[in-house]
């Protein structure tokens, strides 16, 4: 029978809680105010035009659902895979899956307008469109970890925990090769078109979702006076240094088979090199996420003590540069409606499209993070669930 993780009340301040509740909730009321903006003036007020339709806000919402994916990896290691160390971590890692998702999602239905019909999509499917079948991979992901969490609060249940676990496990992968999906059947934009875009999205969701999930419980454990296990804090850095690494030979596998085809070398000259205009893409991708992204945290983590929160933070922002990379820059690029031909229009044919995000969007995207701290803080706040292993270390 699965032993059941031992949780123990949250010592924080009230004063805090009610603190940390109001800051989330500024950033909810932003998103609100720039979903208003948008309803009543329309889209024309964003930085988005006919070639680049997915903006900022995508940048959130995609970052978010995938990360969300990832975080669940750390209750998979210890209720799935036997784990020890990450078993009192599980229902933390299944909260934070939620409250992401919830995040991203509320994002992309804000950004798409008339959120009120999402009943239409939720009721009403064209199974030939994956847009279609990621609605229910979302749905299910929700349900799949709301009964997870269950097994593992319910000592009368815990025996399911492992089952439970192994299904959010599966459910995962599929949810994060449907988002990989959506660009990878994209065969108008040469940005996109690649069966290696599933297996990437879930090899970057291992990182991000791990990074988040460190960044998150240090916040947790200042906000309680406690201090995470050296141990723990060593496996934790050695595994995010392996997800780092993989990720890393994954985007470089990509590239360098995109710059394998000829029609497709114009188009990473553009994003890696800043050739027709792509300079600003080409800076974020080898100095946002490679550098500071990728290299730095990988030496953070293997080569100085206590590094481990310092290189998540810098992975968080490599994974947001690397999506702006991957999103804006791939929409940005010129289509090529009728190969060796020149044609003129008002869309702006053969060049490359300049995109500058508004505050509207960026206020939404930041309520995407907002929806998902105020969820966690308020889960911590009422489940209270501090690991009680890493108190018994941190007292000695």
């Amino acid at each position: 029978m699965a032993s059941a993780p031992t949780f123990v009340e949250t010592q924080s301040r009230p004063g805090t809680f009610w603190g940390l509740l109001a800051a989330g909730g500024l950033f909810l009321l932003a998103a609100f105010a720039a979903f208003l903006h948008f309803e009543h003036s329309g889209h024309v007020v964003t930085g988005m035009d006919n070639q680049i339709v997915w903006g900022l806000p995508h940048v959130f919402a995609i970052f978010m659902i995938v990360a969300a994916s990832g975080v669940l990896n750390v209750a998979s290691i210890g209720s799935v895979f036997g784990q020890a160390a990450y078993k009192p971590r599980a229902p933390l890692s299944g909260l934070l899956c939620l409250a992401l998702l919830a995040g991203g999602l509320m994002v992309l239905m804000l950004d798409l307008g008339r959120p009120e019909r999402i009943v239409v999509a939720a009721t009403h499917y064209n199974f030939k469109s994956v847009f279609a079948w990621n609605v229910i991979l979302y749905s299910g992901m929700v349900a799949i970890v709301a009964v997870y969490l269950w097994t593992m609060f319910e000592r009368r249940f815990n025996a399911w925990s492992k089952p439970a676990g192994i299904a959010a496990l599966i459910w995962r992968f599929v949810l994060t090769t449907g988002t990989g999906s959506i660009f990878g059947f994209l065969v108008a934009r040469q940005a996109y078109q690649s069966a290696l875009l599933a297996p990437l999205f879930i090899v970057l969701s291992f990182g991000w979702g791990l990074a988040v999930f460190v960044v998150v419980q240090a916040a947790m454990y200042a906000w309680n006076g406690r201090t995470l296990a050296p141990d723990v804090e060593r496996r934790l850095a050695r595994l995010l240094a392996v997800f780092v690494a993989a990720s890393v030979y994954l985007v470089a596998v990509y590239h360098l088979t995109n710059a394998y085809y000829a029609r497709q070398q114009s188009f990473e000259a553009f994003l890696l090199l800043g050739r027709g205009g792509g300079g600003l893409y080409a800076l974020l991708f080898w100095g946002g996420y490679v550098l500071l992204g990728s290299v730095l945290p990988f030496v953070l983590l293997l080569w100085t003590r206590q590094g481990l929160h310092r290189a998540a933070l810098l992975v968080v922002l490599g994974a947001f540069a690397f999506l702006y990379v991957f999103i804006i820059g791939g929409q940005a690029f010129p289509l090529e409606i009728f190969p060796g031909h020149t044609v003129t229009s008002p869309f702006g044919d053969g060049q490359a499209a300049h995109y500058v995000p508004s505050w509207p969007e960026a206020l939404l995207g930041f309520g995407g993070l907002g929806a998902a701290f105020v969820l966690t803080v308020v889960g911590v706040r009422v489940l209270d669930f501090m690991p009680a292993d890493d108190l018994a270390a941190a007292n000695h």
